[in-house]
């Protein structure tokens, strides 16, 4: 039987919202700026390494304060799926810089969601369609 200090230990993760804005629009994301973004599917990439369910149920939930850039993306887009991997090891950039060398990928927002990081952003445009993954 799990002890008390088993059962309240957070999972953390890396995690990808697959999202949809279903007309093209001017979107201030906080500081940032103001982006014009067009119809279709994006892929955003974050990491929770102090509670992947937390941060999942935050992103899903329609009322709460715009902290991150994706909060205010969120506000107009349609969230279509999320893809999750359980683990300590921060995976956003590595899986940000996949999703970026896929086909029609494009970066609307540049540093969207990547301030904190290199990469040129965590936000990735792909238009109508999202690319076929696999083999």
């Amino acid at each position: 039987m799990p002890d008390e200090r088993s059962r309240s230990r957070k999972i953390c993760g890396t995690y990808a919202l697959v999202l949809y804005v279903a007309r093209g629009q001017t979107i201030r994301i906080g500081k940032l700026g103001a982006f014009k973004f067009p119809r279709g599917y994006y892929i955003y990439v974050g990491s929770a390494l102090n509670g992947l369910s937390a941060r999942l149920a935050r992103h899903l939930r329609p009322d709460k304060k715009r902290f991150w850039h994706i909060d205010y993306l969120l506000e107009r887009a349609t969230i279509k799926q999320v893809w999750t991997h359980q683990g300590a090891e921060r995976l956003e950039c590595v899986w940000a810089r996949a999703a970026l060398a896929l086909p029609r990928a494009r970066i609307i927002a540049p540093r969207f969601g990547a301030s904190d990081c290199a990469c040129p952003a965590h936000l990735i445009y792909f238009g109508a369609a999202l690319p076929k993954f696999g083999r």
